[in-house]
């Protein structure tokens, strides 16, 4: 298990708040919790869908995602989690949308969101297996988007390697499992 604490992209306004979390690979499930902390009254939560379903643009909202690489090859992956419990995975052949299409092998990707008085947390578990063996080694990038309801939107990773803020870096991709 490895833990993180992703950092704000610097700007102005940031929100008071912390997203921490834990992170696993056991045989080739993986496994990322994210915790939300501090003034959590200030973020803006998408609504609960009535059907829970793959969905494009939710980075649009607040968003948690992660991307995955395998070393020394192009292509990569990028998962999508709402708090509205729409999803989406895509797959690149490489930077930045090259080959840029929905990841049909997943057909399904399990979370849990919840959201108390104190704390907003996600919890993923998919097993990597239609995309990644588990004999291969993965980096990782995790990340989220948080707006709030002053009118910020705020770009947090576990790097953040470029002149402006952008998650598709593999430089960024900073774990490795």
């Amino acid at each position: 298990m490895q833990t993180f604490k992703l950092v704000p992209y610097p700007a102005s306004n940031l929100p008071k708040i912390d997203i921490t979390g834990e992170i696993t690979r056991e045989e080739n499930q993986l496994s990322i919790r994210y915790e939300v902390t501090g003034n959590i009254k200030q973020i803006i939560l998408p609504t609960l869908s009535a059907s829970l379903a793959r969905k494009d643009d939710l980075w649009k909202a607040t968003c948690f995602e992660f991307f995955l690489a395998t070393p020394g090859h192009p292509q990569y992956w990028e998962f999508n989690m709402s708090p509205s419990g729409d999803w989406n995975v895509y797959v690149m052949d490489s930077y930045r949308r090259v080959g840029f299409r929905e990841e049909k092998v997943i057909s399904r990707l399990p979370f849990k969101f919840r959201k108390t008085k104190n704390e907003v947390s996600l919890n993923i578990s998919v097993n990597l297996t239609p995309i990644i063996s588990a004999s291969q080694s993965i980096q990782i990038g995790i990340t989220a988007i948080i707006q709030t309801k002053d009118g910020n939107e705020t770009y947090l990773a576990l790097a953040h390697t470029g002149s402006q803020a952008d998650f598709h870096l593999r430089e960024s991709f900073i774990f490795s499992l």
